[in-house]
């Protein structure tokens, strides 16, 4: 048996949990939410990476869903209700292949009835608008974690990608990951500067998650996460999830990319956008100057190294799917985490390691925040404090 056909038997049984699909985004960049336009129960080759033949062909069994919006948005709360209604009408339009998961359990259940537990996370605080009622009400919708920034700072939490301002987590910044504790919202630390990374391994008392992040000492790239935060996951029972973006993986990409994304800017476009015009812009670019390729072996390297330094009990995948305009060379969508547990297969990863990357890891640590927020939920109530309280 080849080791392709050897992944696609072990993905049968522990399917892939992916920790972050941007195909909300993408649904309401391109059409607006028209779901009937961009029909996912057929193949969108031509518009997405995502579509349910894709997620099937790829051993996907669970699926956070990012209720992301751009962080410049003015009215980045109804955003991103809008974000969450949108999950909420694609697993309605499609209830044979799309299973709404708020729980450890509920992923299992998913599994077993061979259906894709759906998840959601919200992808940067400035969607709670320093508003920990307004963090409850996205968990009440069916948030399971939030990464606390985006691309830029928010008034409590620094980025990866801005210049420091309050040197990490604030006093509020604190308090909100001690109410996600509380709530048994996953603490997502993706994008967010490695000051905030030990500000919340700090502040946490349950599991964190990274979506989609990749090795910094593999890539010297600001949104990956370094050998010492690395070093901090067995302890706090948390998981890296890689991604697949070349320019998070491949050195040759940063360059290329810091390029590209100021090309974008000199024609009035946001750098992230992937609308057909941008689209247009970055194919032309890319004629011009050539874009280094990232492939499965490029990923696989990261998971190696990661492995190494955090151990194979604090792995997982997060693709980032719809969240970006590349990909490597063998996961151009949904379909490829095959070939990357292929390609593990023969790096020498066991059925046992390969299991905990691809299922096991994620089921546990959910379950383990849904343990810390029981206990915690015993011996306090829901904080009321505000950001002016708390930061002055």
């Amino acid at each position: 048996m080849s080791s392709l056909e050897q992944a696609r038997e072990l993905l049968a049984e522990f399917p892939v949990v992916d920790g972050h699909n941007d195909l909300p985004w993408a649904l309401r960049e391109q059409v607006r939410y028209d779901l009937a336009a961009r029909d996912i129960a057929v193949h969108q080759n031509a518009h997405l990476h995502t579509d349910i033949p894709r997620l099937r062909e790829g051993g996907v069994g669970a699926q956070y869903w990012s209720v992301y919006v751009r962080s410049d948005l003015p009215d980045a709360v109804p955003a991103t209700l809008e974000q969450i209604d949108c999950v909420r009408q694609l697993l309605a339009r499609h209830p044979a292949d799309l299973a709404p998961a708020l729980t450890a359990a509920d992923m299992e259940a998913a599994r077993r009835e061979g259906r894709i537990a759906s998840l959601m996370g919200a992808e940067g605080g400035h969607s709670i608008a320093n508003s920990l009622g307004t963090l409850r009400g996205l968990y009440a919708l069916g948030v399971r974690y939030m990464t606390l920034t985006h691309n830029d700072n928010n008034d409590w939490a620094d980025s990866a990608t801005d210049e420091p301002n309050v040197g990490g987590l604030s006093a509020f910044g604190r308090e909100v990951v001690r109410e996600m504790n509380r709530l048994g919202m996953l603490v997502d630390l993706s994008h967010v500067a490695v000051t905030t990374m030990r500000d919340a391994l700090d502040a946490t008392s349950a599991p964190v998650i990274f979506s989609h992040s990749s090795s910094r000492a593999v890539c010297d790239h600001p949104r990956n996460i370094p050998d010492d935060v690395l070093e901090r996951l067995p302890g706090n029972g948390g998981m890296a999830m890689v991604t697949f973006v070349p320019k998070f993986v491949l050195q040759a990409a940063v360059d290329w990319t810091a390029a590209a994304d100021e090309n974008m800017r000199a024609h009035g476009l946001h750098h992230l956008d992937t609308s057909p015009e941008a689209m247009k812009i970055h194919r032309a670019f890319e004629e011009r100057n050539p874009r280094p390729v990232a492939t499965v072996p490029t990923v696989a390297d990261h998971l190696d190294h990661m492995r190494e330094v955090a151990g194979v009990d604090h792995l997982g995948i997060g693709g980032d799917y719809d969240g970006t305009a590349f990909t490597p060379d063998g996961l151009n969508d949904v379909s490829g985490y095959p070939n990357l547990i292929a390609e593990l297969l023969d790096r020498g990863w066991s059925r046992s390691d390969l299991a905990k990357l691809t299922w096991q890891n994620a089921v546990r640590v959910l379950g383990a925040a849904e343990d810390v927020a029981r206990e915690l939920q015993g011996a306090r109530g829901p904080s009321n404090a505000t950001i002016g309280q708390l930061d002055g």
